[in-house]
């Protein structure tokens, strides 16, 4: 046995399925996922989560898109020299226009690739704890713990309102 074990509860009702979130998350439970039938607030909540990362990815993405926009404009103009009437061939005005589209496409493409890598998706395997009722009228929550906790987190299940507490997966056996 590896020492890991996944304990699911269900849950009737949205706020104990958030109250059970906060309680693993206050008992140190590292690996909690939740299914529910709708998007739900108060469970965002109880997993006190940081703000987004994706943000990080639009900002990097911006950055390199006006580097690039400059890079772009600049090399072309040294490359193929346009002189037409004394006028620098390294005019930074036009080139604000093309910097500021790069920057808005590479910001743009990064963020919705930050959004899918953060989000892990496409899931191209299926959720491993998922039941259809979980898509209907009841909360799931799995936690992965190590084996030493598995009462401990199921008595904080049972107490946060859970219907049923079972050992699912592979790391159950």
């Amino acid at each position: 046995m590896n020492g890991e074990l996944e304990l699911l509860a269900s849950f009737a009702e949205e706020r104990q399925a958030a109250g059970a979130v906060a309680a693993l998350r206050r008992a140190q439970a590292d690996d909690i996922r939740v299914f529910a039938p709708i998007p739900s607030e108060h469970v965002e909540e109880a997993f006190e989560r940081r703000k987004s990362r994706v943000r990080l990815w639009v900002l990097l993405g911006g950055i390199a898109g006006a580097l690039s926009g400059l890079a772009i404009t600049i090399g072309t103009s040294l490359e193929w020299n346009l002189v037409a009437g004394g006028k620098p061939i390294v005019s930074l005005p036009p080139y604000i226009i093309i910097t500021f589209e790069m920057m808005v496409l590479l910001g743009g493409i990064s963020g919705v690739l930050g959004f899918f890598f953060h989000s892990r998706l496409p899931a191209l395997e299926s959720q491993r704890g998922f039941n259809s009722r979980f898509a209907q009228d009841h909360f799931g929550v799995l936690v992965r713990c190590a084996a030493s906790d598995g009462d401990r987190l199921e008595g904080l299940l049972r107490e946060a309102g859970a219907l049923a507490v079972e050992r699912v997966g592979a790391a159950a056996a």
